[in-house]
């Protein structure tokens, strides 16, 4: 059953287009500097799931990944049935939500959070409540995030090569760090590594 979530919730970040091509909806921005792969970006407000747990990157990954897709496959408390952008999982009774790019994980200590933004038509108040008390639904600000992007594998070797990278870059442009860095993936694990988009976020001032 987890392994048939991760492969619906894959193919729903991918659209199911050839090569991994991106069809699915992402948070609104505004790039307000751009420079190579660096960028700063405006976002606006966003609703986001996500859930913490402990332990390393590669063994909090798959676990966050299947609550958070069993969450936007039908388990959760909601009345109204909503078309899914790709396969649909029919497999519990209420709400099923659309999937959206990035994946948003972020270190905490010895943990690691990871999230899924909801699409843009859910507020705090329709958005269907989790069945699963360990997944918390959020409103995030409005707010200014510098990014990075690269390719290949996203690996926690990668994720703190890159951070360094970003924050090399910030403290080059003068620009304060308000954050600690997370990344954001768009692609499912089986895209081709030149081909997939990765990203680490800063918040900043």
């Amino acid at each position: 059953m987890n392994i048939m979530l991760l492969l619906l919730s894959g193919l729903l970040l991918m659209s199911c287009s050839v090569l991994g091509k991106r069809t699915a909806d992402e948070p609104g921005y505004s790039i307000v500097k751009k420079d190579g792969a660096f960028e700063i970006r405006e976002y606006d407000a966003m609703i986001i799931a996500e859930t913490l747990l402990d332990g390393s990157y590669r063994s909090t990954s798959g676990k966050g990944f299947s609550k958070l897709a069993k969450y936007i496959f039908g388990s959760n408390v909601g009345s109204e049935k909503i078309a899914m952008t790709a396969p649909v999982l029919q497999e519990a009774e209420g709400e099923k939500i659309s999937m959206t790019a990035p994946v948003i994980q972020e270190k905490a200590g010895t943990k690691w959070k990871m999230a899924f933004v909801m699409p843009a038509e859910y507020t705090l108040q329709n958005l269907p409540k989790p069945v699963d008390p360990d997944i918390l639904i959020r409103e995030v600000p409005a707010r200014k995030v510098a990014s990075v992007r690269y390719s290949g594998l996203h690996s926690e070797k990668n994720i703190a090569n890159w951070s360094a990278k970003l924050t090399e870059w910030l403290e080059k442009q003068g620009v304060k760090a308000v954050s600690v860095p997370r990344s954001a993936s768009y692609d499912p694990p089986w895209t081709i590594p030149f081909l997939r988009r990765n990203e680490i976020h800063i918040d900043v001032l």
